[in-house]
């Protein structure tokens, strides 16, 4: 049985976001998901299998099952295409618990084409503050995060937060965005989800459906060039179409193994 580990958002290894990629013929167990996904100890983990025009297609960290996850679905696009499972002229339809995702090349990258958040101005959340150390500028809720933004880049990258604390603020995750000071990119952000096991997550496709829907209202445009500076740090292309977001990235193959 194969696994792969491919690195997302980025052509380079050891850049961008790792997601472990399992290929299978059918349907795993629950907790054998759960149990190889503690094993890879990535932030997700897909395990995909035949279904219909497609493949089914399931996201675990190392704790819990997420519905929705942007790096590893383009990672098994990805290897879907590089080893040959489908030609690469062609679509993937990917079956998941965020209903139905696509994925197809465009210009060398991968495009996905994922549902748009409805984001919803907040009142201030209690302690935010404190817990990342700096001012916020807005505060908003999306279907599984909070969304914030604070002042510039600088403070974004100097940010220190108490992982306890957002642990205990939020369903997924918190985001935390700016302006770039960089040309090249439109806005840049972080993601951090101590709730479901990862304190920050190198590149987040999925927070991108919300990050894209919050800019276009900022900026009065619908596409963006962005970055998630993080550590690893990665690049994104989005574009929000309607009630859709095609996210575009590229990926690379780190590891190809096989599981015993």
């Amino acid at each position: 049985m194969k696994i792969y580990q491919v690195d997302s958002f980025t052509n380079e290894p050891f850049k961008g976001n790792p997601a472990g990629v399992c290929v299978l013929t059918k349907a795993p167990s629950e907790q054998w998901m759960k149990n190889v996904a503690k094993e890879m100890n990535l932030s997700e983990t897909a395990f995909l299998f035949p279904q219909d025009d497609g493949y089914s297609l399931r996201w675990f960290t190392p704790v819990s099952e997420v519905d929705l996850c942007g790096h590893a679905t383009l990672a098994s696009a990805h290897i879907l295409w590089e080893r040959e499972f489908v030609p690469k002229n062609s679509q993937i339809n990917f079956y998941t618990k965020s209903g139905l995702l696509t994925t197809v090349l465009k210009n060398g990258k991968i495009e996905m084409d994922f549902p748009a958040s409805e984001i919803e101005e907040s009142e201030p959340i209690k302690n935010m503050e404190d817990a990342l150390g700096t001012n916020i500028i807005s505060t908003y809720k999306t279907q599984f995060d909070l969304l914030l933004r604070v002042e510039n880049q600088k403070i974004l990258e100097d940010l220190n937060p108490n992982f306890d604390y957002l642990a205990r603020v939020s369903d997924r995750g918190v985001i935390v965005t700016a302006k770039s000071d960089n040309e090249k990119y439109d806005f840049v952000s972080r993601f951090f989800a101590p709730t479901i096991g990862i304190n920050e997550d190198p590149v987040t496709g999925s927070a991108h459906c919300a990050l894209v829907v919050y800019w276009k209202n900022e900026l009065g445009k619908t596409e963006f060039n962005a970055c998630q500076i993080s550590a690893r740090g990665g690049e994104l292309g989005v574009e929000l179409v309607g009630d859709r977001v095609k996210i575009r990235g590229e990926a690379v193959t780190v590891l190809d193994c096989e599981l015993l």
